[in-house]
């Protein structure tokens, strides 16, 4: 997983095995303009002098999904390569894109997804595959620039790292190290490249936002390493995309890197009493030390912030050495707007009102966390791979079908897991404590889910509105696991059986053969949850046998307050269920319950 944040691009797409080539989806993009949206988010650039198809790779990432609405704005036909094309399916862009299924270390799909295009955005990384990453990402940029050359692409557009002029490669980070080599590797493919150097990227669901927020707001004393005076020049993720897209209209001589960043250079102790500042915060007092090592560093953040330590330790190696932009000459080709770059302050006011609104339209957790499981779920009740556990509850709900599901979607974050919370958090910090991504990583967006999104240690493996929500387990496990949560109307035939009334798996409400003869829209509901887990070894038995026991308080305790929250909320808009203050009503019943 590309994990880069305080010098380098955003979380992409992971390099890694895929499956065979399969074009998912053909829907060419035509050019109509999308609308645009204020802020980090703007539209930039104009429509291309090469035409044609542009390809782009990472488009579940961080960058490369903010940057396909944009390409689709200035009327580029777009076609995203990617290893789930799941992710892609409830973006609002997913049905004006062609996708095609497959990896960039995967020759047959490659091929395919190259075919035709003109211009080819590499956002991938393969930092978090394991040991060997540079390996793999030297073998990946090869094999694209060759196929790339092949297929006639006229021009490739790589995001990578701005590096210390000054340092010797050997001495910089191995992140950043395999980023300056990829950079060399697609400049000497034939193809010309346009290799732009970023360092700290700010923008609503940035990491580097993410962590620069975290910090500033939970840490009115902070005691810092020696990294925060290094100096460092960020650019607002606006001006990151109005340089990718700009960057593809380079005329066919031109075949460099250049550095990019914004209009001021900074310590990471100013940007953190700036973004006080802008925050409305009190004054940050900052106490800087020499011993916290970049491992020492990477805990630490972890602990404070939802980034986990697999993140942390690669972004805080970067920042041992300055990175400022050491020359500016892209603006030969890509002028300034008039009004300048997005200095600091103004970066961070868009990207707190994004976050504010709940308008965050890609986030650092969008690619796959680094070690995570990501096996979907088995077919069922096909299941034919060894053991798989279930824990099945089932509850009647005197609430409409929509109003529960308000609920389900709305799980996590915020809204927390409906029972004992106490007990999630205590998993989540043991998963911190074994590496994992711990339970601090939230959601995308407060009240809307999609395939793909992250929500706290699970992600969002298949949702049918209405209906279902599957989440699979990112947590540290001896084997799989996923939760499921699902919805069904039950019209009539619940009235004897009490508020939010529990019946074992399968077996039906009392009066629920009737349920068909009221007319109407359904007035009760039936949800039901499901935790399934596949153990690995004898470890994972004696782990799911150790924690049954829990699962009886905290699996139960959950489906009983859902129904419960939900019917409070049905209780409090009686005429409109779906009304404009729903969310508002679930929250509200969320604090009178048992949690």
């Amino acid at each position: 997983m590309d994990v880069m944040a305080s010098t380098s691009p955003e979380p992409t797409e992971p390099t890694g095995p895929a499956g065979p080539a399969d074009r998912v989806t053909h829907i060419g993009a035509t050019g109509s303009a999308a609308p645009g949206t204020p802020g980090d988010a703007e539209p930039a650039g104009v429509a291309g002098r090469h035409g044609g198809t542009v390809l782009v790779t990472g488009a579940t990432g961080y960058l490369g999904g903010r940057l396909v609405p944009q390409l689709l704005a200035v009327g580029r036909p777009v076609r995203c390569l990617a290893r789930t094309p799941a992710k892609l399916r409830d973006h609002p862009w997913a049905d004006r894109v062609e996708v095609v299924r497959g990896d960039v270390t995967d020759e047959e799909s490659l091929r395919v997804a190259l075919a035709g295009v003109k211009v080819a955005y590499y956002l991938v990384h393969a930092l978090g595959t394991g040991a060997g990453f540079e390996a793999t990402d030297r073998r990946a940029a090869r094999l694209f620039g060759r196929l790339a050359r092949e297929a006639g692409v006229r021009r490739i557009v790589y995001l990578g790292g701005l590096t210390p002029a000054d340092v010797p490669e050997h001495d910089l980070s191995p992140h950043l190290r395999s980023r300056a080599e990829v950079g060399r590797i697609l400049l000497a493919s034939g193809v010309p490249t346009a290799v732009l150097r970023a360092a700290v990227i700010i923008g609503s669901g940035s990491v580097s936002f993410e962590m620069l927020r975290y910090l500033t707001e939970r840490l009115p004393i902070m005691v810092t390493p020696r990294w925060v005076r290094t100096r460092i020049q960020p650019i607002a993720v606006r001006d990151v995309l109005r340089y990718l897209i700009g960057a593809a209209d380079l005329p066919p001589e031109v075949n460099r890197s250049f550095d990019i960043g914004g209009p001021e250079v900074l310590t990471y102790r100013g940007m953190m009493r700036r973004y006080a500042t802008v925050a409305g915060l009190p004054r940050r007092v900052i106490l800087p030390v020499h011993v916290l090592t970049p491992r020492l560093s990477s805990h630490w953040i972890g602990l404070v912030t939802p980034v986990p330590g697999s993140i942390a330790k690669p972004l805080v190696e970067s920042l041992r050495h300055e990175v400022v932009c050491a020359e500016n000459d892209i603006t030969r080709w890509i002028p300034d707007p008039p009004e300048g770059t997005v200095d600091f302050d103004t970066a961070l006011r868009w990207a707190l009102k994004r976050f504010h609104d709940a308008e965050v339209d890609t986030r650092w957790s969008s690619a796959d966390t680094p070690g995570a499981p990501s096996e979907p779920l088995p077919t069922d009740p096909a299941w034919t791979g060894g053991s798989l556990y279930t824990d099945v509850r089932e509850r009647s709900v005197h609430a409409p079908p929509q109003v529960v599901w308000r609920v389900v979607e709305g799980i996590g974050g915020d809204n927390g897991w409906y029972s004992l919370p106490i007990a999630w958090a205590a998993r989540g910090v043991l998963d911190r404590l074994f590496g994992g991504v711990g339970l601090r990583r939230g959601r995308r967006d407060a009240e809307r889910l999609r395939v793909g999104d992250s929500l706290d240690f699970w992600r969002v493996e298949e949702i049918e509105p209405g209906r279902l929500l599957r989440l699979r387990a990112e947590m540290r496990l001896p084997g799989l696991a996923w939760l499921e949560l699902s919805v069904e109307p039950a019209p009539v035939g619940l009235a004897g059986e009490g508020p939010a009334g529990e019946k074992p798996a399968g077996e039906k409400p009392a009066g629920e053969e009737s349920a068909g003869t009221t007319d109407g829209p359904p007035t009760a509901a039936r949800y039901r949850q499901r935790a399934l887990f596949h153990p690995h070894g004898l470890a994972g038995h004696l782990y799911w046998w150790s924690v049954s026991p829990w699962h009886t308080l905290v699996f139960g305790a959950m489906a009983r307050n859902i129904a419960a929250t939900a019917e409070a909320a049905a209780r409090r808009t009686p005429t409109d269920a779906r009304g404009p203050d729903l969310d508002l009503h679930i929250r509200e019943g969320t604090t009178r319950i048992e949690r």
